[in-house]
């Protein structure tokens, strides 16, 4: 099956008509008469789309939209409404509404599957975001303990191109959506799609369609959606003149959102405004998502690496300085005596000693090592290219840039003096196999050993792995 789609309809035959058009596409269909007990039914059966009636019994298309922003479930459920004729102002109060969009009788099955494609296929990208900002990466965002009506997300002026085949139709559609919209409209013909790769990138991409026999139009929309660049971008495709198989391949070739009925500034304008909004909405999915991934390599207090990061990374780092036939140096460095600072001046002034060290740590560096948190105190630096000479300088260097300067922190009248310890490792790993995955973890068992040596000589000092030699 392809997914569920609820029919909601006071009229039997349209309902069986509707189940054996979408049946036929290999779609299960729940049907239903009336928005009494629609929530219920919609929590049930889970539809990835509702097709329903416009006028119902007990409300209409707009009130079963209002229903379902009520619920966290529901609340993205795709609508698409049936009116009986080509009603304009119906189509625009459903369109303000939040329905996704209205066809009306006879219902053209080509543009119908169509459009039921489109809607369940943007559906799930953003489900997909979802679940992976929610539950994902765990740990990093709990569920909500009760639903919270969804956030509006700001939608400041956006840009907006507009596609046409000749400059004049494209002057006519600007200076009709210029009283409507405030966003910065940009007008291109449809051969000059350079601008369209250049930032700043459109947000939304109006796009006529010329009679079937031009598809360079609908080449455009695929070429849009499959770029970097553009993916992102909302597509409108207006066929000009009307024509639903084309409308049709329009969506089926990736475009978001079609009119059917030709250009209408008034609905033009609803859909791009619920595109925009859609796309604040995925936008927003999708930086919080990339916040997750950084957050879930990143320690917290200090900014650095984290453990789960740095060892996967000494590999492909050992492993490309073993094919460049360089060296690499391990080092771990400890905070000493750590815990008489957390113990006297408080944890307070220990997260800010931790913080502060990381900065210093960092600055010593230069832009291709890598060094990251491992433990409490502990840090880890990895210096691909290195030599025994210019691994025990930089260690040496890096020494001298904590103990060399007292931590003023913030609330003590007196500065915290800090030193460090470290323990180097020197060597030339395999590039590959078994043998450089046990050469790593030896890599770092080695500067440990170093460490312990050189916290037992006396701390504040800098020592060498003798394996390295």
């Amino acid at each position: 099956m392809q997914g569920t789609i609820l029919i909601l309809d006071a009229v039997a035959t349209n309902r069986i008509m509707l189940k054996v058009q979408l049946s036929a596409a290999w779609y299960h269909v729940v049907q239903s008469d009336s928005l009494d007990g629609i929530l219920p039914l919609v929590r049930r059966c889970r539809p990835d789309l509702i097709v329903t009636s416009f006028a119902l019994p007990d409300g209409d298309a707009t009130d079963l939209r209002r229903l379902l922003m009520q619920d966290e479930a529901s609340a993205g459920v795709p609508i698409i409404a049936i009116t009986p004729q080509n009603d304009r102002a119906t189509r625009l109060r459903a369109l303000e509404a939040g329905v996704d969009d209205v066809l009306s009788q006879p219902l053209d099955d080509t543009i119908l599957q169509a459009r039921i494609r489109s809607l369940i296929r943007v559906r799930s990208g953003v489900e997909d975001l979802s679940h992976r900002n929610s539950g994902g990466f765990s740990g990093f965002s709990e569920s909500p303990s009760e639903f919270v009506a969804p956030v509006t997300f700001p939608m400041p002026p956006a840009r907006v191109a507009l596609v046409t085949r000749s400059a004049a139709t494209g002057a006519v559609w600007r200076a009709r959506l210029r009283s409507r919209l405030p966003h910065d409209l940009l007008t291109l013909q449809t051969g000059d799609i350079q601008p369209l790769m250049s930032e700043p990138v459109p947000d939304a991409i109006v796009i006529e369609l010329p009679d079937r026999r031009d598809d360079a139009a609908l080449r455009l929309i695929a070429d849009l959606r499959a770029r970097s660049a553009t993916r992102h971008s909302a597509v409108i495709a207006v066929p000009n003149p009307a024509d639903p198989y084309l409308a049709a391949d329009a969506l089926d070739r990736g475009a978001h959102d079609v009119m059917t009925r030709n250009f209408c500034v008034d609905e033009l304008a609803l859909r791009l405004t619920a595109q925009l909004r859609q796309k604040a909405k995925t936008d927003h999915l999708r930086d919080q998502v990339r916040d997750d991934l950084r957050a879930s390599h990143l320690d917290p207090m200090t900014g650095l690496h984290n453990r789960r990061f740095a060892l996967p990374q000494l590999s492909r780092i050992a492993r490309k300085t073993a094919e460049q036939g360089e060296g690499l140096a391990v080092m771990l460095v400890d905070l000493d005596h750590f815990k008489r600072i957390n113990d006297r001046f408080g944890h307070p002034a220990g997260d800010a000693v931790l913080t502060e060290a990381a900065h210093r740590l960092r600055a010593g560096l230069g832009p291709a090592d890598m060094i990251a948190r491992v433990g409490g105190e502990e840090f880890m630096i990895v210096m691909p290219g290195a030599t025994r000479d210019s691994a025990r300088a930089a260690a040496h260097a890096l020494c001298r840039c904590i103990n060399g300067t007292p931590f003023r922190i913030t609330g003590q009248l007196d500065p915290v003096p800090v030193t460090t310890s470290i323990g180097v490792v020197v060597t030339h790993p395999p590039c590959c196999g078994k043998a450089q995955e046990d050469a790593v973890s030896r890599l770092v068992s080695q500067a440990d050993r170093a460490l312990y040596r050189a916290k037992s000589a006396g701390r504040n000092q800098v020592t060498l792995d003798r394996s390295a030699a």
